[in-house]
């Protein structure tokens, strides 16, 4: 998920969220986790977008996000 936010200077900055895999157990970065930003920064040097800020949630994904608080 892109969302491109402006900081106070005006300046257009764009937010790379990516979340872990129910499929994938690993401790850490999780290979799904490392290939998201993989795509998701060729994404964004395809398009000319410099300034972003990636977001992880790597240890809840869709199906277990439910009880955190």
């Amino acid at each position: 998920m892109m969302n491109r936010q402006y900081n106070n200077q005006g300046e257009k900055w764009t937010a790379l969220y990516v979340r872990l895999s129910r499929d994938d157990e690993n401790e850490g970065d999780s290979n799904s986790i490392q290939h998201q930003i993989e795509i998701l920064t060729k994404y964004c040097k395809d398009h000319d977008i410099s300034r972003y800020q990636i977001y992880k949630d790597d240890g809840f994904s869709g199906t277990n996000f439910a009880g955190v608080r």
